[in-house]
């Protein structure tokens, strides 16, 4: 094979003899680069359209999905904080109000105030904790708030069962047990146990006693003990729950206007409602109910009592 070379400054032409062999192996060649060169100037064209056209748009719609979801996060967190800021103002109110009903059980009892102290922050002490570089441990205010709340709640609630049990252990408990009738006028419309309901003419069990009397009058609670229930209630109208300690809790259903208020701390003979006939009542009257241990009893046995 003969390659004749002709250049523009030469008049005369060179020429290159190949061989069979070598004619082959350069024709080979020319076949295998010439598409190989070809597939690579697309590959890179390719590329180049690629990072001109679409990347700057994947990039954007990336970044755009990031800020959805990091504004939703934000959203999310806004929420999950007032949600605990509401927790813990409710908290405190509680908080308040025990310390509230711990002063008047100490006014009550005539404890020493000093023992007793609600208006004290609880004692506590040890050694300051600490990372390790030394540097104390500074959690954010809102937790060091619940971190406080939760240990002021602790003491409350261990010096309100001292302060039942010295209540129990110094002859405090005819204080605190059911005795007498809940109204200073009036009389027995119903007793406890099984009756004829006046609603539906069935027989039924009757968990309580009825008074009736005076549209108005007094209402009066049988013995000592705290308001664990002041309002409207199914069936019983407006009702006053008063927890006695000891296992023992009455109820006055039916009035007309309440007295007390939840945490409320009563006393024997004191004015809780006035009598009325709110809710399932055919008449001005106050159902009074007994509760021992979570259960109904008799009211009867304790009307005499003194």
């Amino acid at each position: 094979m003969n390659i004749i070379f002709l250049t523009k400054n030469s008049r005369s032409a060179r020429s290159l003899t190949l061989g069979h062999g070598r004619s082959l192996l350069l024709v080979g060649a020319v076949l295998i680069l010439l598409p190989a060169l070809a597939l690579l100037a697309g590959y890179g064209l390719g590329q180049y359209r690629a990072e001109r056209q679409l990347l700057p748009r994947e990039w954007a719609a990336e970044m755009q999905r990031q800020r959805e979801e990091i504004q939703q996060l934000a959203s999310k967190a806004r929420q999950d904080m007032n949600g605990l800021a509401v927790r813990l103002g409710q908290l405190q109110a509680q908080a308040v109000r025990l310390n509230a009903l711990g002063q008047r059980l100490v006014e009550l009892g005539r404890l020493d105030k000093d023992e007793f102290d609600f208006t004290a922050l609880p004692a506590q002490g040890g050694p300051a904790a600490a990372t390790q570089d030394g540097r104390p441990i500074e959690p954010p205010d809102f937790l060091r708030a619940l971190e406080a709340l939760a240990a002021e709640l602790s003491d409350r609630e261990r010096k309100l069962q001292a302060m039942e049990a010295i209540f129990m252990n110094r002859g405090l408990q005819e204080e605190v047990l059911p005795a007498g009738r809940p109204i200073r006028r009036g009389w027995i419309s119903s007793y406890f146990g099984m009756r004829t309901d006046p609603f539906t003419g069935l027989r039924e069990f009757h968990k309580g006693m009825d008074f009736a009397g005076k549209q108005g009058s007094e209402v009066i609670a049988v013995a000592s003990g705290v308001v664990t229930w002041a309002g409207d209630r199914y069936g019983y109208g407006r009702l006053v729950e008063i927890n006695h300690g000891n296992g023992y809790v009455t109820r006055y259903g039916h009035n007309k206007e309440l007295r007390v208020k939840v945490g409320d701390v009563v006393e024997k003979g004191q004015v809780i409602a006035l009598m009325g006939s709110s809710g399932r009542s055919t008449g001005p009257h106050v159902h009074f109910e007994v509760h021992y241990k979570g259960k109904p009893v008799n009211p009867a046995r304790y009307l005499t009592r003194r």
